[in-house]
């Protein structure tokens, strides 16, 4: 009895087969087919073999400068391709941000600048005509005899005021002529102009004409004498071929000490009134040069 219900229960192996058909796919020898590809993963021990080949010495066939050593090439390319992205990623940040944001500032400066400076000369333009940057060349007004005179007297004055081009004093000159002034009173004029201008070394015989508060001067330490203030380091006589001036040299300056008979040229002297006269005093914004100074040859 027991024997029967336990034949009754075999099932053959074709029918197994059949009645796992859904479950998973057979091929025609029976055997069930693998959908996936198989992954193939290094053990322990072939990991740590690769690690010593690949920092092995030996184990570095292409050994150039190109190469990043003890890496292999899967390693090598992550390296180089992450480095490419950094590069990429830092260059689009610098040149979108810092170096676009710059130029675009320094554009728009300097267009204001420019607007600022074509305003001012308009508004400059109200006292002085020739300010208007409009305004033709006023050499392009001259005949050809007249502007001959002022290219000649144009170099003579080039070369006896420093800083200033023959260009710039052909188109001031011109600037009178076109006035109504002659050459001799426009020459005149404007050499006395540019003698005591701004940054240029003001003969000490002019200092009284100058409006600045702060002047250039050389000339020569005529004298020395001491002083009854310990403020002041040294005091004495200046003077050049146009005059001398008094010439006081304050402790606070930190100037270079200067002797009697020494030429020097000063930068950035203070103008003062003492008693009527006019004097020059060195500050710590002044400088003094010494021209003769190292001339071994003399």
């Amino acid at each position: 009895m027991s024997s029967k219900n336990a034949t009754s229960e075999v099932v053959s192996v074709d029918e197994q087969a059949f009645e796992n058909t859904d479950e998973a796919a057979v091929d025609e020898a029976g055997f069930e087919v693998v959908e996936e590809t198989l992954e193939f993963q290094a053990t322990v021990q072939m990991e740590v073999q690769a690690k010593v080949d690949a920092n092995h010495p030996d184990g570095m066939v292409d050994t150039s400068d190109e190469r990043i050593y003890g890496a292999t090439l899967e390693q090598e390319e992550r390296i180089r391709a992450r480095e490419a992205e950094l590069e990429r990623i830092s260059a689009q940040a610098e040149l979108g941000t810092q170096d676009g944001r710059e130029k675009r500032t320094r554009d728009i400066a300097a267009k204001r600048s420019v607007e600022r400076r074509a305003e001012f000369q308009k508004r400059a333009a109200s006292v002085n005509p020739w300010a208007d940057p409009e305004r033709e060349d006023p050499r392009g007004e001259l005949m050809q005899s007249e502007l001959a005179a002022v290219n000649k007297q144009s170099k003579r004055l080039a070369e006896k005021l420093d800083g200033w081009s023959r260009a710039a004093i052909s188109r001031r000159l011109s600037e009178a002529i076109v006035s109504g002034k002659d050459m001799t009173s426009a020459v005149v004029g404007l050499f006395e102009e540019l003698e005591t201008a701004p940054g240029q070394v003001v003969p000490i015989g002019k200092l009284e004409d100058v409006n600045r508060k702060e002047v250039s001067i050389e000339g020569r330490i005529e004298v020395l004498w001491e002083s009854n203030s310990p403020a002041i380091a040294q005091v004495g006589l200046i003077e050049d071929e146009s005059g001398q001036t008094k010439v006081t040299i304050w402790e606070k300056s930190n100037a270079s000490w200067v002797e009697e008979g020494e030429q020097v040229r000063i930068h950035g002297a203070a103008r003062n009134w003492y008693n009527g006269r006019v004097s020059v005093a060195v500050t710590g914004w002044s400088t003094i040069m010494f021209p003769e100074r190292g001339r071994w040859w003399e």
